[in-house]
């Protein structure tokens, strides 16, 4: 019976070999993405991620994977992601936050490396940066004002968006030539210096949504707020690069 690894590199030759088995020469590559490539994946919270390359030929048989993801949902890995190379080539103008994220933090466990030689332009990086930021702002206060200021909703607000807020910090570091930082708390750091943001705002969220802090309820209102702010402050910034 499949368990959830303690550490993700427990499953990723297993799960390697269940994808040759699966698709055989249709098989171009197995990546690992996500947090546990990247050093933050926690046991029995973190869901396990893969970018499964297949040939333009293995993509039309998918109904293949139907066991393999059936099986290694039990070990919390999620549905793989299911590409081509061509797909991946030309879409790098489309979703080029995607995957400049996946080739920043990311394992090869086995096959050829599609993401290593991906090269992105920064006006793609940009356009998508300020498409992103324009559509979070507004998502935020929606669910802000939905959730009359309950703390446990807010919580759930704050853990849900800001991995997606520093995917969108890489990027914007990635367009100012900056060096990424490995670390979360690092690549916030920079990037706050970089477009003058209280710093300290997207620590403390940090900070409570790993549970290291408490707040009250007039405090978490007052953080998702101040949160609000500063992602209107970045968006207005970002239109004028």
């Amino acid at each position: 019976m499949a368990k959830i690894p303690r550490d993700p590199s427990e499953i990723l030759e297993p799960f390697a070999r269940d994808c040759q088995n699966v698709f055989g020469d249709d098989l171009v590559s197995v990546i690992l993405y996500g947090s546990a490539a990247r050093g933050d994946y926690v046991y029995k919270k973190s869901d396990i991620n893969f970018l499964v390359v297949l040939t333009d030929s293995g993509i039309h048989d998918l109904d293949k994977a139907h066991p393999l993801i059936k099986k290694w949902s039990k070990s919390r890995v999620s549905t793989p992601l299911f590409l081509t190379k061509d797909y991946i080539n030309s879409a790098l103008d489309t979703f080029p936050i995607e995957f400049l994220t996946m080739k920043q933090h990311h394992k090869l466990v086995f096959g050829e490396n599609v993401l290593e030689k991906l090269e992105f332009k920064s006006g793609d990086i940009r356009l998508q940066c300020e498409r992103d930021l324009r559509g979070k702002l507004v998502h935020l206060q929606e669910n802000y004002l939905s959730s009359l200021g309950k703390p446990r909703v807010l919580k759930m607000l704050l853990q849900n968006s800001l991995p997606t807020f520093v995917s969108i910090f890489t990027a914007l570091l990635k367009i100012k030539n900056k060096t990424i930082p490995e670390s979360k708390s690092e690549i916030v750091q920079v990037t706050a210096q970089e477009f003058d943001l209280d710093v300290t705002v997207f620590e403390q969220i940090l900070q409570f949504s790993a549970n290291h802090v408490k707040l009250s309820k007039e405090q978490l209102n007052q953080l998702v707020k101040k949160y609000i702010e500063q992602v209107r402050k970045l968006t207005i910034e970002v239109d004028q690069l």
